[in-house]
């Protein structure tokens, strides 16, 4: 199959399931092994086209976060907000950089890790979405930053592939108090830094690998799908759990680990 049909492939996996809890660098390193793509330069694909992702928040969310902008030098509220988001994003970004090459070189290379923290993440968040503390705090502009950072805690759970970004943070969200709807938009606003940050690394890392003009444009087509998709993706997203919570995305994790077990053990 060729590379670009490839690349369109994993562009509306991305998008699908970055902001849902599912873990879409899970997915997408299942893909890869699922196509036959495997090397440096497809695990950084991985990474770099989740900017595409990230993009599709700022679009959605862009009156809030101009709003929020304007208002940083003179309103207190405003401050506090960019601060909590800091605090939260600290946590990961430190263990980041550190656990990068090893992240990359080892847990990256193990699709039954993937599967097993696929299946023990969707228990998570079925047990979560019934048995969660009452939420108390339903404004992601005011929650406190003890809250933020233990959030961020939770996120670095995420450096293992299959766990999920929004997934752990949603669950710590949860966890402290935050209504559901919440949460899960706390996670999108907490995806801008974190992965603008993973995206800046990596591509920095692989700058040798990504000067190919045919690398450039199968990342580009990567990055242009992720997009289009992640902005359906979201509306979708709060509309369900608005209705349903997240047990249906609980459900689906525990399906696509098992049947991704299911297909190892018979190779």
């Amino acid at each position: 199959m060729n590379d670009w049909i490839y690349a369109v492939i994993l562009g509306v996996i991305e998008g699908l399931t970055e902001f849902i809890p599912v873990s879409s660098t899970g997915m997408l390193l299942l893909s890869q092994q699922a196509l036959g793509i495997t090397g440096p330069f497809w695990e950084t694909f991985t990474v770099l086209i989740q900017l595409g992702a990230i993009l599709a928040v700022v679009v959605l969310y862009f009156k809030r976060l101009w709003s929020i902008a304007v208002l940083v030098p003179t309103v207190p509220r405003a401050r506090a907000f960019v601060f909590s988001i800091l605090v939260a994003f600290l946590p990961a970004a430190v263990a980041g950089l550190g656990l990068h090459d090893i992240i990359k070189s080892v847990l990256f290379e193990s699709p039954r890790l993937i599967c097993i923290m696929l299946i023990i993440g969707g228990v998570v968040l079925l047990l979560i979405d019934r048995f969660a503390p009452y939420p108390t705090r339903r404004d992601v502009m005011a929650l406190p930053i003890g809250t933020s950072f233990i959030i961020g805690l939770f996120q670095c759970l995420a450096l293992v592939p299959g766990v999920s970004r929004s997934g752990a943070t949603i669950v710590g969200s949860m966890l402290m108090g935050v209504e559901k709807r919440a949460a899960a938009e706390f996670s999108f606003l907490l995806a801008i830094p974190v992965m603008a940050g993973a995206f800046t690394v990596d591509a920095w890392k692989s700058r040798h690998e990504l000067t190919s003009v045919g690398h450039t444009g199968l990342i580009a087509v990567g990055f242009a799908v992720s997009f289009v998709v992640a902005l359906f993706v979201i509306r979708a997203m709060l509309a369900i759990v608005t209705r349903r919570g997240y047990a249906p995305f609980g459900w689906l994790r525990i399906v696509i680990g098992g049947a991704g077990l299911a297909l190892l053990f018979l190779r």
